[in-house]
Protein backbone atom coordinates (compact mmCIF):
# COMPACT_ATOMS: atom_id res chain seq x y z
CA UNK A 1 0.00 0.00 0.00
CA UNK A 2 3.01 2.28 -0.24
CA UNK A 3 1.62 3.95 -3.35
CA UNK A 4 -1.15 5.47 -1.23
CA UNK A 5 1.48 7.61 0.45
CA UNK A 6 4.00 8.05 -2.35
CA UNK A 7 2.14 8.33 -5.66
CA UNK A 8 3.01 11.54 -7.47
CA UNK A 9 0.58 13.81 -9.23
CA UNK A 10 -1.86 13.99 -6.33
CA UNK A 11 -2.43 17.61 -5.32
CA UNK A 12 -4.53 19.59 -2.91
CA UNK A 13 -7.58 20.80 -4.81
CA UNK A 14 -10.29 23.33 -4.10
CA UNK A 15 -12.81 20.53 -3.67
CA UNK A 16 -10.86 18.47 -1.17
CA UNK A 17 -8.63 20.91 0.69
CA UNK A 18 -9.93 23.84 2.71
CA UNK A 19 -7.71 25.23 5.47
CA UNK A 20 -9.24 24.49 8.86
CA UNK A 21 -10.43 27.63 10.66
CA UNK A 22 -13.08 28.40 13.29
CA UNK A 23 -14.33 31.13 10.94
CA UNK A 24 -16.03 28.32 9.01
CA UNK A 25 -18.27 27.61 11.99
CA UNK A 26 -19.93 31.03 11.92
CA UNK A 27 -20.26 31.11 8.13
CA UNK A 28 -22.03 27.76 8.30
CA UNK A 29 -24.18 28.76 11.31
CA UNK A 30 -25.52 31.81 9.44
CA UNK A 31 -26.91 29.38 6.84
CA UNK A 32 -27.91 26.44 9.08
CA UNK A 33 -29.11 28.30 12.19
CA UNK A 34 -30.02 31.79 10.85
CA UNK A 35 -32.86 32.43 13.30
CA UNK A 36 -31.29 30.72 16.32
CA UNK A 37 -30.24 32.99 19.18
CA UNK A 38 -26.46 33.38 19.00
CA UNK A 39 -25.44 36.06 21.52
CA UNK A 40 -27.31 37.34 24.58
CA UNK A 41 -26.49 40.23 26.89
CA UNK A 42 -29.64 41.48 28.59
CA UNK A 43 -31.72 43.16 25.86
CA UNK A 44 -28.95 42.52 23.29
CA UNK A 45 -30.25 39.37 21.60
CA UNK A 46 -28.81 38.56 18.20
CA UNK A 47 -29.55 35.63 15.91
CA UNK A 48 -26.86 33.92 13.86
CA UNK A 49 -27.95 35.90 10.81
CA UNK A 50 -27.46 39.14 12.77
CA UNK A 51 -24.25 37.90 14.44
CA UNK A 52 -22.71 37.12 11.05
CA UNK A 53 -23.75 40.53 9.72
CA UNK A 54 -22.23 42.39 12.70
CA UNK A 55 -18.99 40.40 12.37
CA UNK A 56 -18.85 41.27 8.66
CA UNK A 57 -19.39 44.95 9.44
CA UNK A 58 -16.56 44.85 11.99
CA UNK A 59 -14.16 43.17 9.56
CA UNK A 60 -15.05 45.72 6.88
CA UNK A 61 -14.60 48.65 9.26
CA UNK A 62 -11.18 47.41 10.37
CA UNK A 63 -10.05 47.21 6.75
CA UNK A 64 -11.28 50.77 6.25
CA UNK A 65 -9.12 51.77 9.26
CA UNK A 66 -6.06 50.43 7.49
CA UNK A 67 -5.83 46.95 9.03
CA UNK A 68 -4.12 44.50 6.69
CA UNK A 69 -3.78 40.70 6.84
CA UNK A 70 -1.25 39.76 9.49
CA UNK A 71 -1.75 42.97 11.49
CA UNK A 72 -2.69 42.73 15.16
CA UNK A 73 -5.97 44.08 16.55
CA UNK A 74 -6.17 44.18 20.35
CA UNK A 75 -9.11 44.28 22.73
CA UNK A 76 -9.38 45.39 26.35
CA UNK A 77 -12.89 44.22 27.04
CA UNK A 78 -14.93 42.23 29.56
CA UNK A 79 -17.14 39.38 28.37
CA UNK A 80 -19.59 41.49 26.36
CA UNK A 81 -20.94 40.95 22.81
CA UNK A 82 -18.21 43.05 21.17
CA UNK A 83 -15.57 40.70 22.58
CA UNK A 84 -17.33 37.69 21.08
CA UNK A 85 -17.76 39.52 17.76
CA UNK A 86 -14.07 40.44 17.70
CA UNK A 87 -13.18 36.74 17.85
CA UNK A 88 -14.63 36.37 14.36
CA UNK A 89 -14.46 39.92 12.99
CA UNK A 90 -10.73 40.39 13.52
CA UNK A 91 -9.61 37.18 11.77
CA UNK A 92 -12.32 37.70 9.12
CA UNK A 93 -10.27 40.62 7.80
CA UNK A 94 -7.09 38.52 7.94
CA UNK A 95 -5.82 40.11 11.15
CA UNK A 96 -4.59 38.51 14.39
CA UNK A 97 -6.67 38.93 17.56
CA UNK A 98 -4.88 40.00 20.76
CA UNK A 99 -7.25 39.91 23.75
CA UNK A 100 -5.52 41.75 26.61
CA UNK A 101 -6.12 40.88 30.26
CA UNK A 102 -8.23 43.70 31.73
CA UNK A 103 -6.59 43.26 35.13
CA UNK A 104 -3.08 44.15 33.99
CA UNK A 105 -1.19 47.26 35.06
CA UNK A 106 -0.36 50.17 32.79
CA UNK A 107 3.27 49.19 32.20
CA UNK A 108 2.41 45.64 31.11
CA UNK A 109 -0.34 46.80 28.77
CA UNK A 110 2.07 49.29 27.19
CA UNK A 111 4.60 46.47 26.71
CA UNK A 112 2.00 44.19 25.08
CA UNK A 113 0.80 46.92 22.70
CA UNK A 114 4.40 47.65 21.73
CA UNK A 115 5.50 44.03 21.43
CA UNK A 116 2.45 42.93 19.46
CA UNK A 117 2.44 46.11 17.35
CA UNK A 118 -1.34 46.47 17.60
CA UNK A 119 -2.82 48.67 14.87
CA UNK A 120 -6.25 49.04 16.49
CA UNK A 121 -7.55 48.44 20.01
CA UNK A 122 -11.17 48.00 21.10
CA UNK A 123 -11.56 49.22 24.68
CA UNK A 124 -14.35 49.33 27.24
CA UNK A 125 -14.92 52.75 28.92
CA UNK A 126 -13.99 51.18 32.26
CA UNK A 127 -10.41 50.72 31.01
CA UNK A 128 -9.97 53.80 28.83
CA UNK A 129 -7.88 55.68 31.41
CA UNK A 130 -5.51 52.70 31.75
CA UNK A 131 -5.23 52.47 27.97
CA UNK A 132 -4.51 56.20 27.70
CA UNK A 133 -1.67 55.93 30.23
CA UNK A 134 -0.33 52.82 28.47
CA UNK A 135 -0.26 54.55 25.08
CA UNK A 136 1.69 57.43 26.62
CA UNK A 137 4.34 54.93 27.76
CA UNK A 138 4.60 53.09 24.43
CA UNK A 139 7.85 53.25 22.47
CA UNK A 140 6.20 52.51 19.13
CA UNK A 141 3.23 53.96 17.31
CA UNK A 142 0.05 54.08 19.35
CA UNK A 143 -2.90 52.10 17.95
CA UNK A 144 -6.15 53.58 16.74
CA UNK A 145 -8.88 53.26 19.36
CA UNK A 146 -12.52 52.17 19.19
CA UNK A 147 -14.45 52.69 22.43
CA UNK A 148 -17.04 50.01 23.22
CA UNK A 149 -19.91 51.23 25.38
CA UNK A 150 -22.06 48.72 27.28
CA UNK A 151 -25.57 50.20 27.56
CA UNK A 152 -26.98 47.09 29.26
CA UNK A 153 -24.64 47.62 32.20
CA UNK A 154 -24.96 51.41 32.09
CA UNK A 155 -21.38 51.90 30.88
CA UNK A 156 -21.38 54.90 28.54
CA UNK A 157 -18.63 56.10 26.21
CA UNK A 158 -16.25 58.60 27.81
CA UNK A 159 -14.04 59.83 24.98
CA UNK A 160 -14.00 61.37 21.52
CA UNK A 161 -12.85 58.12 19.93
CA UNK A 162 -15.30 56.46 17.55
CA UNK A 163 -17.83 54.31 19.40
CA UNK A 164 -18.23 50.65 18.47
CA UNK A 165 -21.85 50.74 17.28
CA UNK A 166 -21.06 53.75 15.10
CA UNK A 167 -18.12 51.87 13.61
CA UNK A 168 -20.32 48.86 12.85
CA UNK A 169 -22.94 51.08 11.25
CA UNK A 170 -20.35 52.23 8.75
CA UNK A 171 -19.18 48.72 7.91
CA UNK A 172 -20.28 46.56 4.99
CA UNK A 173 -22.68 43.74 6.02
CA UNK A 174 -21.77 41.89 2.80
CA UNK A 175 -18.00 42.15 3.29
CA UNK A 176 -16.26 39.10 1.83
CA UNK A 177 -14.26 37.51 4.60
CA UNK A 178 -10.52 37.03 4.10
CA UNK A 179 -10.15 33.35 4.88
CA UNK A 180 -6.72 31.82 5.61
CA UNK A 181 -4.87 30.36 2.66
CA UNK A 182 -2.92 28.13 5.08
CA UNK A 183 -4.37 26.79 8.32
CA UNK A 184 -0.96 27.44 9.95
CA UNK A 185 -1.57 31.18 9.58
CA UNK A 186 -1.73 33.08 12.86
CA UNK A 187 -5.18 33.52 14.36
CA UNK A 188 -4.59 34.95 17.82
CA UNK A 189 -1.88 36.36 20.06
CA UNK A 190 -2.24 35.71 23.78
CA UNK A 191 0.21 36.88 26.41
CA UNK A 192 1.21 34.73 29.35
CA UNK A 193 0.98 36.18 32.82
CA UNK A 194 4.69 36.86 32.96
CA UNK A 195 5.70 33.99 35.22
CA UNK A 196 9.37 34.61 34.40
CA UNK A 197 9.30 38.38 34.07
CA UNK A 198 7.87 39.99 30.95
CA UNK A 199 4.87 38.16 29.47
CA UNK A 200 5.52 36.07 26.38
CA UNK A 201 3.35 36.35 23.27
CA UNK A 202 1.79 32.97 22.49
CA UNK A 203 0.76 32.60 18.84
CA UNK A 204 -2.22 30.42 17.88
CA UNK A 205 -2.96 29.13 14.39
CA UNK A 206 -6.33 28.52 12.73
CA UNK A 207 -5.89 24.74 12.68
CA UNK A 208 -5.29 24.49 16.41
CA UNK A 209 -8.37 26.53 17.31
CA UNK A 210 -10.56 24.62 14.85
CA UNK A 211 -9.51 21.26 16.27
CA UNK A 212 -9.86 22.54 19.83
CA UNK A 213 -13.51 23.28 19.09
CA UNK A 214 -14.00 19.80 17.65
CA UNK A 215 -12.20 18.06 20.51
CA UNK A 216 -14.23 19.94 23.10
CA UNK A 217 -17.50 18.79 21.53
CA UNK A 218 -16.41 15.19 22.02
CA UNK A 219 -14.97 15.71 25.49
CA UNK A 220 -17.93 17.66 26.88
CA UNK A 221 -20.40 15.38 25.06
CA UNK A 222 -22.08 18.45 23.63
CA UNK A 223 -25.28 18.26 21.60
CA UNK A 224 -27.00 20.88 19.46
CA UNK A 225 -27.99 24.29 20.87
CA UNK A 226 -26.15 24.42 24.21
CA UNK A 227 -26.35 27.66 26.15
CA UNK A 228 -22.91 28.73 27.31
CA UNK A 229 -22.26 31.33 30.02
CA UNK A 230 -19.01 33.28 29.51
CA UNK A 231 -17.48 33.12 32.96
CA UNK A 232 -14.00 32.25 31.68
CA UNK A 233 -12.61 35.63 30.53
CA UNK A 234 -12.34 35.78 26.76
CA UNK A 235 -8.83 37.18 27.29
CA UNK A 236 -7.81 33.84 28.86
CA UNK A 237 -6.86 31.52 25.97
CA UNK A 238 -9.71 33.14 24.03
CA UNK A 239 -12.16 31.83 26.61
CA UNK A 240 -10.79 28.32 26.12
CA UNK A 241 -11.97 28.65 22.48
CA UNK A 242 -15.62 28.17 23.48
CA UNK A 243 -16.85 31.28 21.67
CA UNK A 244 -15.33 29.92 18.44
CA UNK A 245 -17.07 26.60 19.17
CA UNK A 246 -20.65 27.73 19.82
CA UNK A 247 -21.64 28.36 16.16
CA UNK A 248 -20.60 24.80 15.33
CA UNK A 249 -23.58 23.61 17.40
CA UNK A 250 -25.97 26.50 16.96
CA UNK A 251 -25.29 27.35 20.60
CA UNK A 252 -26.04 30.55 22.47
CA UNK A 253 -23.31 32.64 24.08
CA UNK A 254 -24.69 34.29 27.22
CA UNK A 255 -22.40 37.19 28.15
CA UNK A 256 -21.51 37.89 31.77
CA UNK A 257 -19.66 41.12 32.48
CA UNK A 258 -19.22 40.80 36.25
CA UNK A 259 -18.92 37.35 37.75
CA UNK A 260 -21.06 36.89 40.86
CA UNK A 261 -23.03 33.96 42.24
CA UNK A 262 -26.24 35.89 41.60
CA UNK A 263 -25.33 36.52 37.96
CA UNK A 264 -24.59 32.82 37.47
CA UNK A 265 -27.83 31.66 39.06
CA UNK A 266 -29.87 34.28 37.17
CA UNK A 267 -28.37 33.17 33.85
CA UNK A 268 -29.15 29.54 34.59
CA UNK A 269 -32.71 30.27 35.69
CA UNK A 270 -33.61 33.01 33.18
CA UNK A 271 -31.61 32.03 30.09
CA UNK A 272 -31.47 28.27 30.60
CA UNK A 273 -27.65 28.14 30.68
CA UNK A 274 -26.46 24.56 30.34
CA UNK A 275 -22.66 24.96 30.33
CA UNK A 276 -19.92 27.16 31.69
CA UNK A 277 -16.24 26.99 32.60
CA UNK A 278 -14.37 28.60 35.44
CA UNK A 279 -11.56 28.44 37.95
CA UNK A 280 -12.11 26.72 41.31
CA UNK A 281 -12.79 30.16 42.81
CA UNK A 282 -16.04 30.19 40.81
CA UNK A 283 -17.02 26.85 42.31
CA UNK A 284 -16.25 28.21 45.78
CA UNK A 285 -18.38 31.26 45.01
CA UNK A 286 -21.34 29.07 44.13
CA UNK A 287 -20.89 26.73 47.10
CA UNK A 288 -20.59 29.62 49.56
CA UNK A 289 -23.20 31.87 47.95
CA UNK A 290 -25.85 33.61 50.00
CA UNK A 291 -29.15 31.69 49.83
CA UNK A 292 -30.86 34.89 48.68
CA UNK A 293 -28.71 34.87 45.52
CA UNK A 294 -29.66 31.33 44.55
CA UNK A 295 -32.35 30.38 42.04
CA UNK A 296 -34.01 27.05 41.43
CA UNK A 297 -33.49 25.25 38.12
CA UNK A 298 -34.55 21.84 36.85
CA UNK A 299 -31.71 20.87 34.55
CA UNK A 300 -28.15 19.65 35.05
CA UNK A 301 -25.45 22.28 34.45
CA UNK A 302 -22.17 21.01 33.01
CA UNK A 303 -19.03 22.74 34.29
CA UNK A 304 -15.40 22.66 33.22
CA UNK A 305 -13.03 23.79 35.96
CA UNK A 306 -9.34 24.61 35.52
CA UNK A 307 -6.67 27.06 36.62
CA UNK A 308 -5.67 25.24 39.81
CA UNK A 309 -6.50 21.83 41.25
CA UNK A 310 -9.94 22.18 42.89
CA UNK A 311 -10.42 21.05 46.46
CA UNK A 312 -12.18 17.66 46.64
CA UNK A 313 -14.47 19.07 49.35
CA UNK A 314 -15.64 21.80 46.98
CA UNK A 315 -16.28 19.29 44.19
CA UNK A 316 -18.31 17.14 46.55
CA UNK A 317 -20.50 20.05 47.70
CA UNK A 318 -21.21 21.55 44.29
CA UNK A 319 -22.20 18.16 42.92
CA UNK A 320 -25.22 18.19 45.24
CA UNK A 321 -26.33 21.60 43.93
CA UNK A 322 -27.13 20.59 40.34
CA UNK A 323 -23.68 21.08 38.81
CA UNK A 324 -21.68 18.31 37.13
CA UNK A 325 -18.01 19.28 37.24
CA UNK A 326 -15.15 17.93 35.14
CA UNK A 327 -11.57 18.90 35.92
CA UNK A 328 -9.57 19.96 32.86
CA UNK A 329 -6.06 21.31 32.52
CA UNK A 330 -4.07 23.34 30.06
CA UNK A 331 -2.04 26.47 29.52
CA UNK A 332 -2.06 29.58 27.40
CA UNK A 333 0.38 27.72 25.13
CA UNK A 334 -2.17 24.95 24.52
CA UNK A 335 -5.23 27.07 23.62
CA UNK A 336 -6.67 26.27 27.06
CA UNK A 337 -7.73 22.82 28.21
CA UNK A 338 -6.00 19.80 26.69
CA UNK A 339 -6.58 17.18 29.40
CA UNK A 340 -9.84 15.96 30.87
CA UNK A 341 -10.76 13.73 33.77
CA UNK A 342 -12.91 11.31 31.76
CA UNK A 343 -15.21 9.49 34.17
CA UNK A 344 -14.90 5.69 34.36
CA UNK A 345 -18.35 4.81 35.62
CA UNK A 346 -17.81 1.07 35.89
CA UNK A 347 -14.83 1.51 38.18
CA UNK A 348 -15.81 4.66 40.08
CA UNK A 349 -19.58 4.94 40.42
CA UNK A 350 -19.58 2.68 43.48
CA UNK A 351 -16.96 4.68 45.37
CA UNK A 352 -17.77 6.97 48.26
CA UNK A 353 -18.48 10.63 47.47
CA UNK A 354 -15.15 11.68 48.95
CA UNK A 355 -13.25 9.13 46.85
CA UNK A 356 -15.11 10.22 43.73
CA UNK A 357 -14.30 13.87 44.43
CA UNK A 358 -10.61 12.99 44.86
CA UNK A 359 -10.61 11.33 41.42
CA UNK A 360 -12.38 14.32 39.86
CA UNK A 361 -9.54 16.51 41.13
CA UNK A 362 -7.14 14.76 38.72
CA UNK A 363 -6.14 16.47 35.49
CA UNK A 364 -6.80 13.26 33.58
CA UNK A 365 -6.02 12.18 30.03
CA UNK A 366 -5.44 13.98 26.72
CA UNK A 367 -8.25 15.58 24.72
CA UNK A 368 -9.06 13.87 21.37
CA UNK A 369 -7.25 16.49 19.26
CA UNK A 370 -4.01 15.98 21.24
CA UNK A 371 -1.45 13.41 20.20
CA UNK A 372 0.59 12.78 23.32
CA UNK A 373 0.48 13.54 27.03
CA UNK A 374 3.11 12.31 29.45
CA UNK A 375 5.07 13.03 32.61
CA UNK A 376 8.84 12.92 32.16
CA UNK A 377 11.95 13.25 34.27
CA UNK A 378 14.77 15.73 33.69
CA UNK A 379 16.14 13.51 30.90
CA UNK A 380 12.81 13.48 29.02
CA UNK A 381 12.18 9.88 30.04
CA UNK A 382 8.60 8.98 31.09
CA UNK A 383 8.23 8.45 34.83
CA UNK A 384 6.78 5.18 36.20
CA UNK A 385 2.96 4.97 36.26
CA UNK A 386 2.97 4.49 40.00
CA UNK A 387 1.01 7.51 41.26
CA UNK A 388 4.07 8.64 43.24
CA UNK A 389 7.03 9.52 41.01
CA UNK A 390 7.05 13.18 40.07
CA UNK A 391 8.04 14.69 36.74
CA UNK A 392 7.06 17.42 34.30
CA UNK A 393 3.93 17.35 32.19
CA UNK A 394 4.76 17.39 28.46
CA UNK A 395 2.47 17.23 25.46
CA UNK A 396 2.30 17.39 21.70
CA UNK A 397 -0.61 17.75 19.32
CA UNK A 398 -2.66 20.04 17.15
CA UNK A 399 -3.61 22.44 19.91
CA UNK A 400 -0.10 23.46 20.88
CA UNK A 401 1.02 26.99 20.02
CA UNK A 402 3.12 27.93 16.99
CA UNK A 403 5.62 29.49 19.38
CA UNK A 404 6.44 32.70 21.27
CA UNK A 405 6.35 35.90 19.23
CA UNK A 406 9.83 37.35 18.62
CA UNK A 407 11.36 34.90 21.11
CA UNK A 408 13.01 31.98 19.28
CA UNK A 409 15.14 31.03 22.29
CA UNK A 410 12.14 30.54 24.59
CA UNK A 411 10.29 28.72 21.80
CA UNK A 412 13.16 26.27 21.26
CA UNK A 413 13.49 25.65 24.99
CA UNK A 414 9.78 24.96 25.41
CA UNK A 415 9.80 22.39 22.57
CA UNK A 416 12.95 20.54 23.65
CA UNK A 417 12.72 16.82 22.94
CA UNK A 418 9.89 17.16 20.44
CA UNK A 419 7.11 17.99 22.86
CA UNK A 420 5.92 21.06 24.73
CA UNK A 421 7.19 21.42 28.29
CA UNK A 422 4.49 22.75 30.63
CA UNK A 423 6.69 23.51 33.64
CA UNK A 424 4.08 21.81 35.84
CA UNK A 425 5.04 19.00 38.19
CA UNK A 426 2.80 15.93 38.24
CA UNK A 427 2.47 12.21 38.84
CA UNK A 428 1.08 9.57 36.48
CA UNK A 429 -1.39 7.07 37.88
CA UNK A 430 -1.42 3.40 36.75
CA UNK A 431 -4.51 4.12 34.62
CA UNK A 432 -2.59 6.85 32.72
CA UNK A 433 -4.40 9.71 34.47
CA UNK A 434 -2.20 12.69 35.21
CA UNK A 435 -2.44 14.56 38.50
CA UNK A 436 -0.57 17.77 39.29
CA UNK A 437 1.59 17.39 42.38
CA UNK A 438 2.86 20.96 42.45
CA UNK A 439 3.01 23.92 40.12
CA UNK A 440 6.34 25.19 38.91
CA UNK A 441 7.78 26.52 42.13
CA UNK A 442 7.81 30.22 41.43
CA UNK A 443 4.28 30.47 40.07
CA UNK A 444 1.40 31.56 42.28
CA UNK A 445 -2.07 30.85 40.90
CA UNK A 446 -4.63 33.23 42.37
CA UNK A 447 -8.18 32.98 41.12
CA UNK A 448 -6.96 31.44 37.88
CA UNK A 449 -4.37 34.18 37.31
CA UNK A 450 -0.67 33.34 37.17
CA UNK A 451 1.55 35.56 39.29
CA UNK A 452 5.33 35.69 39.03
CA UNK A 453 6.96 35.67 42.45
CA UNK A 454 10.03 37.20 40.79
CA UNK A 455 8.00 40.19 39.62
CA UNK A 456 6.49 40.79 43.07
CA UNK A 457 9.88 40.40 44.73
CA UNK A 458 11.37 42.90 42.33
CA UNK A 459 8.68 45.40 43.25
CA UNK A 460 9.17 45.01 47.00
CA UNK A 461 12.93 45.20 46.71
CA UNK A 462 12.49 48.70 45.31
CA UNK A 463 11.32 49.93 48.71
CA UNK A 464 14.01 51.77 50.64
CA UNK A 465 13.48 49.75 53.81
CA UNK A 466 13.66 46.28 52.23
CA UNK A 467 16.92 44.34 52.31
CA UNK A 468 15.73 40.97 51.03
CA UNK A 469 12.39 39.44 50.25
CA UNK A 470 10.92 36.19 48.98
CA UNK A 471 7.36 35.70 47.77
CA UNK A 472 5.57 32.37 47.91
CA UNK A 473 2.01 31.10 47.64
CA UNK A 474 -0.16 31.20 50.74
CA UNK A 475 -3.28 29.00 50.65
CA UNK A 476 -6.50 31.02 50.56
CA UNK A 477 -10.10 29.81 50.85
CA UNK A 478 -11.39 32.33 48.31
CA UNK A 479 -8.62 32.66 45.73
CA UNK A 480 -6.90 29.28 46.06
CA UNK A 481 -3.54 30.98 46.55
CA UNK A 482 -2.42 34.53 47.27
CA UNK A 483 1.06 36.08 47.34
CA UNK A 484 2.73 36.06 50.74
CA UNK A 485 5.94 38.07 51.19
CA UNK A 486 8.70 37.28 53.67
CA UNK A 487 10.82 40.38 54.17
CA UNK A 488 14.12 41.25 55.81
CA UNK A 489 14.48 44.94 56.58
CA UNK A 490 17.61 47.02 56.38
CA UNK A 491 19.24 48.05 59.66
CA UNK A 492 17.68 51.16 61.17
CA UNK A 493 14.76 51.01 58.75
CA UNK A 494 11.15 50.21 59.42
CA UNK A 495 7.93 49.88 57.46
CA UNK A 496 4.55 48.45 58.40
CA UNK A 497 2.84 45.57 56.65
CA UNK A 498 0.05 47.89 55.49
CA UNK A 499 2.48 50.45 54.10
CA UNK A 500 4.49 47.86 52.20
CA UNK A 501 1.33 46.37 50.68
CA UNK A 502 0.18 49.89 49.73
CA UNK A 503 3.59 50.51 48.11
CA UNK A 504 3.27 47.32 46.05
CA UNK A 505 -0.23 48.28 44.97
CA UNK A 506 1.08 51.43 43.31
CA UNK A 507 3.31 49.34 41.04
CA UNK A 508 1.45 46.06 40.52
CA UNK A 509 -1.98 44.92 39.41
CA UNK A 510 -4.19 44.35 42.44
CA UNK A 511 -4.23 40.56 42.14
CA UNK A 512 -0.41 40.50 42.20
CA UNK A 513 -0.13 42.54 45.41
CA UNK A 514 0.94 40.56 48.52
CA UNK A 515 -1.94 39.84 50.85
CA UNK A 516 0.36 39.04 53.77
CA UNK A 517 3.81 40.33 54.74
CA UNK A 518 5.96 38.61 57.37
CA UNK A 519 9.04 40.40 58.69
CA UNK A 520 11.79 37.94 59.62
CA UNK A 521 15.26 36.79 58.67
CA UNK A 522 15.04 34.62 55.58
CA UNK A 523 16.41 31.07 55.66
CA UNK A 524 19.41 30.71 53.35
CA UNK A 525 21.86 28.12 52.15
CA UNK A 526 25.59 28.44 52.81
CA UNK A 527 25.91 30.22 49.48
CA UNK A 528 23.20 32.73 50.34
CA UNK A 529 20.35 31.23 48.31
CA UNK A 530 16.96 31.73 49.94
CA UNK A 531 15.35 28.43 50.88
CA UNK A 532 11.87 28.97 49.55
CA UNK A 533 10.67 25.50 50.41
CA UNK A 534 10.87 26.44 54.10
CA UNK A 535 8.91 29.61 53.46
CA UNK A 536 6.19 27.68 51.65
CA UNK A 537 5.72 25.56 54.74
CA UNK A 538 5.64 28.70 56.90
CA UNK A 539 3.03 30.25 54.62
CA UNK A 540 0.82 27.17 54.88
CA UNK A 541 0.86 27.48 58.65
CA UNK A 542 -0.04 31.17 58.76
Amino acid sequence: MGWMRDETGLEKRAANYVPLTPLSHLRRAAEVFPDTLAVVHGPHRKTYREYHERVSRLASALVDMGVKPGDVVATILPNIPAQAEAHFGVPACGAVLNTINTRLDVDTIAYILDHGEAKVVLCDPQFMSVLAQAMEQMDGAAPKVIEVADPHEGVAATSDYPEYEEVLAGGDPDFEWIMPEDEWESLALNYTSGTTGRPKGVVYHHRGAYLMTMGTVVSWQLTLRPKYLTIVPLFHCNGWNHTWMMPLLGGTVVCCRDITAKAIYDAIADEGVTHFGGAPIVLNMIVNSDPSDRRTFDHDVQVYTAGAPPAPATLAKIGDMGFSVMQVYGLTETYGHVTECVWNGEAWDGLSQDDQAAIKARQGVAFPMMEKLDVVDDKNVPVPRDGKTQGEIVMRGNSVMKGYLKNPEATAESFEGGHFHSGDIAIMHPDNYVQIADRAKDIIISGGENISSVEVEGCLMAHDAVLLCAVVAKPDDTWGEVPCAFVELKDNHSVSEADLIAFARTKLAGFKTPKKVVFEELPKTSTGKIQKFQLRERAKAL
